[in-house]
């Protein structure tokens, strides 16, 4: 293993202890701060973890000179801002999904990293799921042949954060979370399908966003409710390529069929979460000898084989482990600001064909994307 990073976190909620709760796997970390408005909070989660230094006001944790690197962990619209004073203070940053509440916010983040000369990371947990290295190996093995659609999905029957139990307002909130089930789940497998299609241009989008599931009355009058429960949408690539995108928060049906990539010599089918694939198992689809052929992979053996067998295999583990891994030099940092970056364009150019009622191209809604970052 490699030397001992040391981090703070930013943001003591169901996210930071998310987080923390990763980093207790890692042995290679320590977290040294944690920051949060609510200090009693911060001070409750510091002792639960173990965490020596407590903070309220994140520019302070920033003045530390023993810190490597930030964990943002705070709502859409405020990862610009405390991610842009991170690099200023000559911190790498990891920041929660997705990248930011805009487009336009998550371009000047990642071009505040270049001009910091710092790391910037974002936390896509789908790209180190056992199915995705499978399918990459496939794809880098040229058994897809040439990629010319995928599908990205997600399910859940009622699940509506704060609405349906889980969660707090903010994540109904447009003006603090940015969207709905797009930015909450759809980042994860659209940017999972960007990762194993290598990450086209986007060319044009259409789609439309509906909240029309009924609602708890009493909750209902208790928050903000202007966001998408489902979202759906065609991206066009630059090539030919294609994407549909199928988000649910709510929606009355007992599931849908998972993420899938096609190609011109085969194909492969995904659970869009890890828990439906008992249901759904990864599986690969191909066509020899003039014979259709439906495989599957026991992703366990195949995980447990290449984790002995191929160098540096831990730094895939999850996103957590693969930011420690590039912090200690071990492997070069999967480029996951540009894909998070490119899944908000879409994201984004989902909600502005609603708006407009027509498809959109990819430089409209770079040209339309403005920021809507909280300053603080």
């Amino acid at each position: 293993m490699g030397r001992k990073i040391r981090v703070a976190i930013i943001g003591a909620g169901l996210i930071g202890k998310a987080h923390l709760r990763n980093y207790a796997t890692i042995q290679d970390v320590e977290v040294v701060a944690i920051c949060d408005l609510n200090e009693q909070e911060a001070r409750n989660v510091a002792e639960q973890f173990h965490i020596p230094n407590v903070y309220s006001d994140f520019k302070e944790l920033l003045k530390r000179d023993d810190i490597e690197a930030v964990d943002v962990c705070l709502h859409n619209n405020l990862h610009a801002p405390v991610t842009i004073a991170a690099f200023q203070a000559g911190k790498d940053v990891y920041c929660e999904k997705p990248i930011a509440g805009t487009y336009k916010d998550g371009e000047i983040m990642l071009n505040s990293a270049k001009e910091y000369g710092k790391r910037l990371h974002v936390q896509l947990g789908t790209l180190y799921r056992k199915e995705t290295k499978a399918a990459k190996a496939l794809i880098d093995g040229d058994m897809l042949g040439k990629i010319y659609h995928a599908r990205a999905t997600g399910h859940r029957r009622r699940g509506r954060p704060f609405i349906d139990g889980y969660g707090t307002p903010a994540f109904l909130n447009k003006a603090i979370a940015a969207g709905g089930a797009l930015i909450d789940m759809g980042v994860y497998h659209i940017a999972q399908m960007l990762y194993l299609m290598d990450a086209p241009k986007v060319e044009r989008v259409s789609g439309k966003g509906y909240r029309e599931i009924a609602m708890d009355p009493k909750r209902a009058q208790e928050a903000v409710f202007d966001v998408e429960e489902l979202g759906l949408g065609l991206v066009k690539f630059d090539g030919g390529a294609t994407l549909d995108v199928y988000e649910a928060w709510s929606i009355h049906l007992g599931g849908i069929e998972g993420c899938s990539l096609v190609g011109t010599k085969g194909g492969v089918k995904m659970p869009a979460y890890s828990d439906q694939a008992v249901l759904a198992p990864f599986s690969y689809h191909t066509t020899a000898c003039d014979m259709d052929l439906n495989c599957t992979v026991n992703l366990d053996e195949m995980d447990g084989r290449w984790n002995h067998l191929k160098e540096n295999y831990d730094a895939y583990q999850s996103s957590q482990h693969h930011w420690v891994a590039a912090l200690q030099g071990r492997v070069d940092l999967l480029p996951t600001a540009q894909i998070a970056l490119q899944t908000m364009l879409i994201s984004e150019g989902i909600y502005l064909s609603d708006q407009l009622g027509r498809e959109v191209s990819g430089d409209e809604i770079i040209e339309q994307s403005k920021s809507t970052a909280i300053q603080l």
